[in-house]
């Protein structure tokens, strides 16, 4: 694809960027059967390769406008383009630059930059985030039906103990997050069970808090920077001293965006070696468990009888397009003797997307709708996902419950079929 970008733009290094990515696109249109809005709303703008030319016009330096915000607030961000582009164009990193720009020049309502501020301030501080979800749910009978769907619920059950700290000569760190304490505070405790029983001790280092996500694709980019650093400062001294191996995230949200780290501060004097390490060494829980596959099915022999329990499983977004972590969590599952029914389209967002099911109610609902009914078709008894976004999202349109994938592994290992 041919480039002239704008002089707002040309020479600097997001203009840089951006040319690069333009120039591999050959506008095949590939990616169109793969992109979730394209298959609900059938309109090329609301495609990648219409995206694409609607960036492109906008850094060469054309009129920019409401509709361009809206056909680029409507991306979900999930990278399947990219998984299906033979010519493996980098969208999501042009698609951040476009929305940078179209930021700059299409003010947003009142109402609109309300809302961003709200969740860019409430959501990654646990002690603002955990009244509110604590006062949402005692006011959930008396609000309009709409509003009461945006509560959260507690999905998973209760937090549960950890192992006893302190037993083993391996050891790494979990992320904690912002809203995965609160929404789902057995996960973590569930990865540190399992991998206990590996021989691998997992602790959280309490200053380590939201990894940036959230405040990065919501347009706060130096406050997500912050986060970022707060979260390497916090790790850091166990990396430097080599009293870790790794970090562990079993949020697949989380462990997408601390692996950009080397990438998002590259140009940081002071963070840019130490990001660049820590992405290195971050893990998915699935990668962890999969090195340890052969001690672990030991186990889960040694355990209760395969229970052959249904299981549909949702495979986010941000695990198998971000990170291309394919299969590895349905093999674990298979392994300790759950039986996985077949989901349609598995490929599709479930409409999570960080807070896009806030700013998009709509088409997040229907995608929502869209994928429990592909997970319900082989009538599972649990749905089971990798991530805290989808595991809320789905659980908010289903009587099933929702987990995380990690809690029936920990249930295996203890005996529980």
């Amino acid at each position: 694809m041919q480039t002239n970008l704008a002089d707002f733009i040309k020479g600097t290094p997001a203009g840089n960027e951006a040319d690069a990515i333009l120039r591999t696109c050959v506008h095949c249109g590939f990616c169109t059967a793969t992109c979730p809005t394209f298959q609900l709303l059938g309109d090329e703008l609301d495609g990648p390769r219409g995206r694409i030319y609607l960036i492109k016009q906008m850094l060469e330096g054309q009129p920019v406008s409401e509709l361009t915000q809206l056909h680029l607030d409507r991306c979900l961000g999930c990278r399947a383009c990219e998984t299906t582009c033979p010519s493996g164009v980098n969208y999501h990193r042009l698609l951040e630059i476009g929305r940078e720009v179209v930021e700059e020049r299409v003010p947003r309502s009142l109402v609109a930059r309300a809302t961003r501020f709200l969740l860019c301030e409430a959501l990654p501080r646990r002690w603002i985030f955990r009244p509110a979800v604590t006062i949402g749910r005692l006011l959930r009978p008396l609000l309009p039906a709409a509003l009461a769907a945006k509560v959260p619920v507690v999905a998973g059950g209760p937090a549960t103990p950890w192992p006893r700290p302190g037993v083993h000569r391996r050891r790494m760190i979990a992320l904690a997050g912002c809203v995965q304490p609160i929404l789902t505070p057995n996960t973590n405790a569930a990865t540190a069970r399992v991998l206990d029983r590996l021989g691998i001790e997992l602790f959280e280092a309490p200053a380590a808090n939201c990894c940036g996500a959230l405040r990065y694709h919501l347009h706060a980019q130096e406050k997500a920077l912050d986060d970022m650093r707060q979260v390497i400062d916090a790790w850091w001294p166990d990396v430097a001293s080599g009293r870790v191996e790794g970090f562990v995230m079993t949020a697949s949200g989380c462990g997408e965006h601390v692996r950009e780290y080397g990438h998002l501060l590259k140009d940081d004097p002071v963070y840019a070696e130490k990001a660049a390490r820590i992405a290195a060494m971050t893990r998915d829980a699935s990668e962890v468990l999969a090195g340890e596959q052969e001690q672990l099915v030991a186990l889960l022999r040694q355990a209760s009888a395969a229970s052959g329990q249904r299981v549909a499983f949702h495979s986010p977004c941000t695990l198998q397009h971000a990170q291309k972590i394919r299969g590895v969590v349905e093999a674990l599952l298979a392994a300790a003797g759950y039986q996985l029914t077949p989901v349609a389209d598995p490929h599709l967002c479930c409409g999570s997307a960080g807070t896009y099911s806030i700013s998009q109610p709509v088409l997040a609902e229907q995608l929502r709708d869209n994928k429990l009914a592909a997970m319900g078709a082989g009538a599972p008894a649990v749905l089971v996902t990798a991530n805290i976004g989808c595991q809320t999202h789905l659980q908010s349109g289903s009587k099933m419950p929702v987990r995380h994938w990690i809690e029936l592994i920990d249930e295996r290992l203890n005996g529980v079929s």
